[in-house]
């Protein structure tokens, strides 16, 4: 009986911490093609989705998605929800994940380039890739002779100031960088709304670590069980409706073991 008694308090604080009267998402204010202010990115789609099947407005929490981003946000309970964090992060208690994406090749889409698939390609020999500094594909572009003549961009940035892959992709349209390397959920969607004469591949041939593809999901507090079960029954119940906001938006889709890319018609 104390031990049921136990179990049923220990539900009821959890699900207290959640709002019952909003979605409560914490999101960046300018993190643009992904979350913005004005609520354009594809995150904020996703979001406007799941709080229409949960008969709630969507709340917004802005902070900088930098250091000090979910300690300011999350944990301190001002929102219940990031939409978009990469699975495994002990910051965080991972939903589901709700799809798998890479980082990914963006060169112009008439260049020899664009047949490249791989960062161990000899056409990519000599040329100035540009890379944000510090990411998973620098180690890539390292082992395979790439970094030498690179061009870094910064990785942690107040996006309201600086946007490093806008930054990069400028570059490579004004030809002062040959290619460009991106987290595909945020080159992908840049290069379709803003960059049509680009042409972005996922680097799913990577074998090596650091692993190049991540899946995403949502993520919640720690130990928030009940809220963690919702939201997997929501994404479970419309993947087909995230798939559609996803490839609209121009995100790129990878299988679950970040090897093939996957083809979903809009």
């Amino acid at each position: 009986m104390l031990l049921a008694f136990g179990v049923s308090v220990l539900h009821a604080q959890t699900s207290d911490l959640v709002s019952r009267t909003a979605l409560r998402v914490c999101a960046d204010p300018a993190n643009y093609p992904m979350s913005t202010q004005a609520e354009e990115g594809w995150e904020n789609k996703l979001a406007k989705l799941i709080a229409s099947k949960l008969d709630l407005p969507v709340e917004y929490t802005w902070f900088p998605q930098a250091t000090g981003f979910v300690r300011q946000t999350l944990r301190a309970k001002k929102c219940d929800v990031i939409m978009a964090y990469a699975q495994g992060h002990e910051l965080v208690q991972n939903t589901n994940h709700y799809f798998t994406s890479a980082y990914a090749l963006i060169v112009p889409a008439t260049s020899e380039l664009a047949e490249v698939s791989a960062l161990s390609d000899p056409r990519l020999q000599g040329l100035r890739i540009g890379v944000i500094a510090g990411s998973p594909p620098a180690t890539h572009m390292a082992r395979n002779g790439l970094i030498g003549k690179a061009k870094g961009y910064n990785l942690f940035v107040d996006r309201r100031i600086e946007s490093p892959a806008i930054d990069m992709l400028d570059d490579l349209k004004a030809g002062d960088i040959d290619a460009a390397i991106l987290w595909g959920p945020l080159g992908g969607p840049l290069v379709k709304s803003d960059y049509p004469e680009m042409t972005v591949t996922p680097l799913v041939q990577e074998t090596l670590p650091p692993r190049l593809f991540y899946r995403i999901t949502m993520g919640v507090r720690l130990g928030e069980k009940v809220w963690q079960r919702k939201l997997n029954s929501l994404i479970r119940r419309n993947q087909a409706e995230i798939n559609a906001i996803l490839t609209e938006a121009g995100v790129p889709l990878v299988s679950d073991l970040g090897d093939a890319v996957l083809e979903i018609k809009e």
